[in-house]
This record gives C-alpha cells, sequence and structure tokens, in this order.
C-alpha cells in the first residue's frame, strides 16, 4: 500500500470510527460489535505509525493517553463560567419567576428545564472545529487545562460532527463529567479488592480522575461527558435549539429537558422526576431552569455570581438518623465558636458523614440536642451535615445535656459575643492557635491562594515547630528548616518552598480573600479589587469609599476597615512587603477616551450584561461604579430602571441616559 492508497484507508477508517463513537456514546446505538470497534482502532493506529504525515490533531488515535503530565496550567476562561442560585420549593419557583416578569413586563417567557448532573463542570473549546484546550471551572474565572485528560473520553468528540456553521472560528461546549452509577460501584468493588482507598461517591471520582496527572489512568475509567452550552459568534438560539445543535456536532445530552410556556407544566414536570431520578444512570439532586430565550437570558444580566435568568432547583436534602457520640467547640479563623456533633458513622446523599455542625449555643438550646441522643441529619448538595432535629421519643435516661463552654477551649481565653443580638460566640484573641492555623490553612488554600502542600497538618507541623506564626511566614522559610521535619522528605521540601515562592505574585483578589477579613468572600475580594486595583489604596479607603463598591453595605464595610484598621494586620501586611510578597496591581486603562468619566448602570443593558459593559468601560479608560456618589458622571437606566438611583442622581446632579446614547459613548 502506497501513501495514496494509505491517505484513501485513513480517511474511510476515521469516518466509521467516528461514525462508532457518535452512535454509541451520543445515540445508545451499537452498529458493531467492540472487538471490531478496536480492530479498526488497531490498523488505524498501524498505518499512522508507518505514514505519520498522515496523523492529525482529531485523528480517533490522537485520544489514546500519553506521557504523565508535571502538573496542570492554569487557563483563563473567555466567558466566566457561573454557578446558579438554588431554589427549594414551589414557591421559591415562582417567586424566581414574579422577579423576572417585573424586569421583563412584556416579553412572554418560555421555561427550559433539563436534569442537573452530578459531575464535575467543563468547557471544552473547538478551533475550526478541532479540540484544543479542556478545562475544569476551576474558580469560575480561571480553570485548569485538562486538555490531555479530555482527549480519552470516548463521549468528547475531537473534531465537532458535520460542523458547517461551526467550522471556523471558536466553538465553546461547557457540560459535566460524571461516572454512571453502575461503574462507579464497579470501580469502588475493584478498588477495596485491590486493598485501594475507595471513593464516597461518583462525583469525587468523576473530579479526582480528570485532576489525575497520568491520563492512561483517565482513559481506564468510564467517564461521560454531557454537555449543556454552545458559545459561537453569531450563533443566535433558544436553549432548546442549543441542545438540538449538541447533539448535531456529537455530544450527548441528559435526554431529560423540556420547554413550558407555563409553571404549572414545569412544576408538574420536575415533581415527576422526584421519584423517577432513581432510575437515571447517573446521580442527580435537582432541576436547571432557564428562561429559554437565550437574548432575553443576556438582557436579564448577572447578580454577584449567578445569572438572573436561571435557577438550581433542589429536591428535598436527603436525610437519615443517628446517634451523638459527644459534641466539641471548633474555633475559626475569625474566632467564631462552633459546635460539632461527633455522629455514629452514618451513609448520606452518598458520602459517610461522622460529623455534623449544630450552628451555635442557641441552636442546641432551641432543638434540645443531647450527647447520646438520636438525631435526624441532612446534607443538601456540598453543604456540610446538619443536625436537623432530636427524636426526643428514642430517649432513656443516659443522654447528657451539653454545656456550653466560656472559654475557648484552645487557649481559655473568655469567649464572647461582638454583639448582643449575635448569635456566634468568639474567641478574641487573635494569637489563638486555632485561629492562627486556620488563618494560614485559608490563605493557601484553593479557593484563595492555592499553594500546594500547604494542607492541614503540614500547617500544624511548621506551627508546631515554631517556623512560622502567620502567613507571611510561608514567605521566609528555607528548605534547610522544612527538610528537618518529620513530615518532609528532599523532593517533599523542595517542592513546598518552590510552591510558595510561586505565589508571590498572586492577583490582587486573590489575596485579599486569603487575608481572611470577616464577611469578605471571593466575590467581594474581586470586587474591591476592581474598584481600588491595588492593596495599599485598599489599606487607605474609607467607609465612603468602600460603600461606593456593589454589594458592600455598612456591615461589610465596617469588617474591612477595622481589619485594616488593626495594627497587627498593619505589621502583616509590611511583613509580606519585606518577604517579597507583591500582589498584581489591577491594571488602570490610561489615556482611552473615558478616561476621568464614570458610570453607574441601573436596569438591564440589551445584549450585554452589566459585567460585559463593566469591561466596556474599564477598557476605554473609564470607572464603573456600582451606585451613585458625588463623582458619577453618568447614570444610564437601562430597562428595569431602579429608582433609588434615580433619585440619587437628581440629589448629586448627575446626568441621566438611556441605553442609545450609552452604547454610542462606549462604541
Amino acid at each position: 500500500m502506497n501513501i495514496a492508497q494509505a491517505e484513501k484507508r485513513v480517511a474511510k477508517l476515521r469516518e466509521l470510527i467516528n461514525d462508532y463513537r457518535y452512535k454509541y456514546h451520543v445515540l445508545d446505538e451499537s452498529t458493531m460489535s467492540e472487538a471490531v470497534a478496536d480492530s479498526l482502532k488497531h490498523e488505524l493506529a498501524e498505518l499512522e505509525a508507518k505514514y505519520p504525515e498522515l496523523v492529525t490533531p482529531d485523528s480517533p488515535t490522537q485520544s489514546i493517553p500519553g506521557e504523565i503530565a508535571k502538573g496542570f496550567k492554569k487557563v483563563q476562561h473567555q466567558t466566566r463560567m457561573l454557578s446558579l442560585n438554588d431554589v427549594f420549593s414551589k414557591e421559591e419557583i415562582e417567586n424566581w419567576v414574579v422577579r423576572i416578569k417585573k424586569l421583563v413586563p412584556d416579553e412572554k417567557l418560555e421555561y427550559f428545564s433539563d436534569i442537573k448532573l452530578d459531575g464535575l463542570a467543563c468547557s471544552l473549546v473547538y478551533e475550526d472545529g478541532v479540540l484544543v484546550r479542556g478545562a475544569t471551572r476551576g474558580d469560575s474565572f480561571v480553570g485548569e487545562d485538562v486538555t490531555s485528560n479530555i482527549k480519552t473520553l470516548e463521549s468528547v468528540p475531537l473534531r465537532l460532527r458535520g460542523a458547517s456553521d461551526f467550522s471556523k472560528g471558536r466553538t465553546e461546549v461547557r457540560g459535566e463529567i460524571v461516572i454512571f452509577k453502575e461503574e462507579f460501584t464497579k470501580l469502588n468493588a475493584k478498588l477495596e479488592k485491590d486493598g485501594l482507598k475507595t471513593y464516597a461517591n461518583p462525583r469525587n471520582l468523576a473530579a479526582g480522575t480528570i485532576r489525575q496527572l497520568d491520563p492512561k489512568l483517565v482513559a481506564a475509567r468510564p467517564l461521560t461527558f454531557f454537555a449543556y452550552d454552545l458559545i459561537h459568534e453569531g450563533f443566535d438560539a433558544t436553549h432548546e435549539q442549543v441542545y438540538t445543535s449538541l447533539n448535531k456536532l456529537g455530544f450527548k445530552t441528559s435526554g431529560v429537558h423540556r420547554v413550558f410556556n407555563n409553571v404549572d407544566g414545569l412544576e408538574k414536570y420536575i415533581s415527576q422526576w422526584a421519584d423517577k431520578r432513581q432510575e437515571l444512570k447517573f446521580n442527580t439532586d435537582g432541576f436547571v431552569i432557564k428562561v429559554n430565550d437565550r437574548e432575553l437570558y443576556e438582557k436579564l444580566g448577572v447578580v454577584g455570581k449567578a445569572p438572573r435568568g436561571a435557577v438550581a432547583y433542589k429536591y428535598p436534602a436527603e436525610q437519615s438518623t443517628t446517634k451523638v457520640r459527644d459534641i466539641f467547640i471548633s474555633i475559626g479563623r475569625t474566632g467564631s465558636a462552633t459546635p460539632v456533633a461527633i455522629l455514629e458513622p452514618v451513609n448520606l446523599a452518598g458520602t459517610t458523614v461522622s460529623m455534623a455542625t449544630l450552628h451555635n449555643a442557641g441552636e442546641i438550646k432551641r432543638k434540645d440536642i443531647r450527647v447520646g441522643d438520636t438525631v435526624i441529619v441532612e446534607k443538601a448538595g456540598d453543604i456540610i451535615p446538619a443536625v436537623v432535629e432530636s427524636l426526643k421519643d428514642l430517649r432513656s435516661d443516659n443522654e447528657e445535656e451539653f454545656k456550653f463552654p466560656t472559654k475557648c477551649p484552645e487557649c481559655n481565653t473568655d469567649l464572647v459575643k461582638l454583639k448582643e443580638d449575635e448569635a456566634v460566640w468568639r474567641c478574641p484573641n487573635n494569637s489563638c492557635p486555632a485561629r492562627v492555623s486556620k488563618r494560614i490553612q485559608h490563605f493557601a488554600s484553593r479557593g484563595a491562594l492555592d499553594i500546594d502542600g500547604m494542607g492541614e497538618k503540614n500547617v500544624e507541623a511548621l506551627l508546631e515547630a515554631k517556623l512560622i506564626s502567620d502567613s507571611a511566614d510561608l514567605y521566609s522559610l528555607k528548605y534547610e528548616d522544612v527538610l528537618d521535619l518529620e513530615r518532609f522528605a528532599e523532593t517533599s521540601s523542595k517542592n513546598l518552598i518552590e510552591a510558595i515562592s510561586a505565589k508571590k505574585n498572586p492577583p490582587l483578589a486573590k489575596f485579599i480573600y486569603a487575608l481572611g477579613v470577616r464577611q469578605v468572600g471571593a466575590q467581594t475580594a474581586i470586587d474591591l479589587a476592581n474598584k481600588f486595583k491595588t492593596i495599599d489604596k485598599l489599606s487607605e479607603a474609607n467607609l465612603e469609599d468602600l460603600l461606593e463598591v456593589e454589594g458592600i453595605g455598612e456591615v461589610v464595610a465596617e469588617s474591612i476597615l477595622t481589619w485594616f484598621g488593626d495594627p497587627d494586620n498593619q505589621k502583616l501586611l509590611e511583613k509580606f512587603y519585606k518577604n517579597g510578597v507583591r500582589p498584581e496591581n489591577v491594571e488602570d486603562v490610561s489615556g482611552g477616551k473615558l478616561e476621568g468619566i464614570s458610570f453607574v448602570i441601573t436596569g438591564s443593558i440589551s445584549g450585554m450584561s452589566r459585567e460585559e459593559a463593566a469591561d466596556r468601560i474599564r477598557a476605554l479608560g473609564g470607572t464603573f461604579q456600582s451606585s451613585v456618589g458625588k463623582g458619577t458622571t453618568y447614570l444610564v437606566a437601562g430597562g428595569a430602571v431602579g429608582e433609588s438611583k434615580l433619585k440619587k442622581a437628581e440629589q448629586y446632579g448627575t446626568k441621566v441616559i438611556d441605553e442609545e446614547e450609552f452604547i454610542n459613548i462606549i462604541k
């Protein structure tokens, strides 16, 4: 066979293999036996080995796992992978619909619904129809590049099928990676037989597998990709039409999606699946509900980290009963003294639960929870398990009432309440060993600076050896110091020092969040970074400056002022600087046509979310504000106008412009 003949044979083999994969993994149809398919793949691999010039990136052979990766690179998502707000009842669904209708009173709404898959969210990027990148969701802005692992999944096409409309330019497909319940049971049984660690639930297995550095291990596990979204420039469609396109492009969807033109039909459908969902091959805990019209969906915009036009309905939390063996107090990084119940282990929502929160002293008293009680414990989604109530009828005479301590169990400091009406008791000692440890763990956690190797046990080891006393001390650690510790060898010591050093210039938002300021979560940290640009400017901000940031009220602002006003925290920031830590400043766009001009947007803007509008303003050198102040140049009054901002604009003499004028300004 010469190369011309081989080229024709290779093309036919690829077409036949890809057709088999599509029908088997998307349509659940088998056109040939697995042995025959393997034989065809083997022939293709041999021809490509003989004629390497015939190998293309989208060939079925390119899904064969390669070498072990050294680590995963971070990749920025082109558009944020948003999470959804949860609703837990028909009433909450109806309240969501009422809010939507107020924003778009003249629109006739259709509701797209699909089963909520319990897996690992990821993004696939295709250039000119060929897969070039697979990434995890990460923190919604930045994920991990897991392309080599994604390519081993048979349900992920390396080239988009029949992609006439998507054969040019960038196409992004978003979806969920899951493992079927039956396969999960089989795999866990094999791991147990081999004396290896088993997984708690299918989601953990899917997430853990995709993050393996060895693609061969990923290929050996039966993971399946289900698609739910499609992004391509110029592609205008409803959510229902998106699913049709996804199937044509070669992707599997749940097969459970439906569109309704009224809430009653939607709610009945969700109720039908309450018990029926147990028959599905994969785990699910609810339904995703979206406004079907994608243009309208985008017009509704985003609030915080969730789109207005969608919610996730969660079925009632899984519950079980167990006994309370003991109760202890856990001291958090902000000093909160949280009572935790030690339970007789119980399986709940696919996880073995041995501890559950009791929230605070008032909750223990109100629910009358005692050591030795039989209790109902529940777990909803990824929320920490909680004790719902005590089954008092099952009591003997041996149960013991829990006396909430007056002193911190870690440092013996008197517990206090910061406000009389606050439910939480706190340890006010900033040097409390538990608080110090938790603060450092938080600083190094995945959501903050993500320092590999800085888990709880290593933090405790470093503290016990008196090598560190706070987060800034991490950056003064030496290889020789760490090597002397019991938990560390040469490689682990070197890796830890390198991991810490790699985080000397973290993004400003990550650094702010990592500081552990009370009331400042990841989203608030992003908003603060975008507003103040540098850590120095944030530390100098006054109450009025902070209140200009969207979503920050007086309670959060006071907490930020208190933190930066604390001399110990000022010394901590100085120590970070001394140890070479320089958070990346958020760049100002100077010299743009909007330099010196500030905008506040109220209501919705057609064709773009508020985040997109803010990005456009900043890209041209302007300032985007969340609330109207003395220095605000324009208040943009979109579709559904907020009266409070209009009143402020009148008070400060801010010019009010409509959507059309705003679009002309930012062109």
